[in-house]
């Protein structure tokens, strides 16, 4: 079997990774909060970790691993975008689900085995944090519940921060129903307005910490194998999942490899909507600010040309340039059958921590090679060159054009006036399109950056 190696950020090396049951593989990963679109970073965590996923049910089978991956839809955010739009927090986390599920999709992201929502473990919820508070762990004031962080003696494990370093180094938030400053909610009341439930402690809504435990603990047991996420969720949230699962299950680890991918950068700056580089899934797909669209297999590409434990930089530049690559690849694979068996080098590659870029390698050596049946099983285990994501390589039909360009060429060489032929070309150029002529006629071919909506009026 693969022996698969991934950098766990407890321990923080490289470990072998040997599951708690083989035949019961189990990976969470932390979900959005949905009440906007996804934004490009958004996207980075959910590509690696469907990697991981295709990786593990290359290994160990499909019917043996489990995947989650979490929805909070219930969140402060959540409830100040239906104060100021007037609709409902139902209709906009409905409608957000639905915009993230087409969005992931679109880059070739496989759906998770389970995609709980906040808002249906509520009671799960509150069982955890009642056994919180019952073995001493949590405590009840004024209509909250908090953590108490100094009962727990391992806090700060994972992201090698001590209690008292945190609070010297951080903005602490001190209330008056807080016995100690580090202390973090479970649970907090909630007003007419808000959403609400039941509970012992009168009506209110759960802490964002508590979900992952009380789903993941649901849904995947007390111990599981992997839990994912990006390095911003280290700490707070992947801390505090981790003291209040260990406290409520006694004493068992939450998981046994946390995986964190890091952060996105765009154009070597740091996404922002200020610097107006801020851009999301759908912002990209459909083309904005008069920029060609950018195929989600084009995104997924660049995605996994950076490891995921190094900081991505997302560039024109680079879009660009994957373009190119997946036309040649698709044009190398037409009408070919992927290989039974994904050649052992890229499987090797991705099972060494993930290692997304040298796998790539690879492919670039399969395709010089000609070896066009491994390119497309190699490419394919890692969301490439699959046929649902196709349909942008296929582009538009330029048929007409090829004729539009070839009368105009008959006619010029006739008249030897070309310059009709130079707008045309200089049009079709413009939008993206890689102009052939010769003897034989005219082909029109769709290159990188592609944008037919210049090819508007050219008929």
């Amino acid at each position: 079997m693969t022996e698969i190696k991934l950098h766990n950020s407890l321990s923080r090396k490289k470990e072998i990774f040997a599951p708690i049951d083989p035949e019961n593989v189990r990976m969470y990963v932390c979900g959005p909060t949905v009440y906007d679109r996804a934004h490009i970073g958004n996207a980075r965590p959910v590509v690696v970790f469907d990697v991981l996923y295709r990786l593990l049910r290359e290994v160990y089978g499909a019917d043996h691993v489990t995947y989650v991956r979490n929805f909070t839809d219930v969140d402060d955010k959540i409830n100040a975008r239906a104060a100021e739009s007037g609709r409902s927090i139902g209709e906009i986390t409905s409608e957000t689900t639905q915009w993230y599920l087409d969005d992931m999709g679109a880059l070739g992201a496989m759906e998770p085995d389970h995609m709980p929502r906040a808002t249906q473990y509520i009671a799960q919820m509150v069982t955890m944090i009642e056994k919180l508070i019952a073995d001493g762990f949590a405590y009840a004031h004024e209509g909250h519940v908090l953590f108490r962080v100094r009962k727990y003696d391992d806090y700060g494990k994972l992201s090698g921060r001590s209690v008292d370093d945190m609070i010297a180094g951080a903005r602490v938030e001190v209330a008056s129903y807080k016995e100690d400053p580090m202390d973090f909610v479970l649970w907090k009341p909630s007003d007419d307005a808000t959403p609400g439930w039941d509970s012992p402690w009168g009506r209110g809504r759960p802490g964002w910490h508590i979900e992952c435990s009380a789903m993941s603990y649901e849904l995947l047991g007390a111990s599981f194998d992997i839990h994912g996420g990006g390095n911003d969720l280290m700490f707070p949230h992947h801390e505090n999942e981790i003291a209040q699962s260990c406290c409520a299950n006694g004493g068992q680890s939450m998981a046994n490899y946390w995986l964190h991918n890091e952060m996105l950068q765009v154009e070597g700056k740091k996404m922002s909507k200020s610097l107006g580089n801020f851009f999301t899934v759908r912002d990209l797909l459909d083309g904005h600010d008069g920029q060609p669209s950018v195929p989600g297999e084009v995104m997924r590409f660049v995605f996994l040309s950076t490891h995921y434990g190094k900081p991505m930089d997302w560039t024109a530049k680079k879009a660009g340039e994957a373009e190119a690559t997946l036309r040649k690849w698709r044009t190398l694979t037409e009408g070919v059958e992927p290989s039974v068996n994904v050649p052992a080098a890229i499987v090797a590659a991705v099972a060494d921590d993930l290692n997304t870029a040298g796998a790539i390698t690879e492919l670039h050596r399969l395709a010089s090679a000609g070896e066009a049946a491994e390119l497309l099983a190699g490419a394919q285990m890692l969301g490439l060159l699959t046929g649902e994501l196709g349909e942008w390589a296929r582009g538009e039909d330029l048929g007409a054009y090829e004729v539009l360009l070839a009368d105009a060429r008959d006619a010029a060489m006739a008249s030897k006036d070309f310059s009709e032929v130079d707008r045309i070309k200089g049009v079709l150029v413009d939008a993206g399109v890689e102009v052939r002529m010769s003897k034989v006629g005219v082909e029109l071919l769709p290159a990188a950056g592609f944008d037919a909506r210049k090819l508007e009026g050219l008929l």
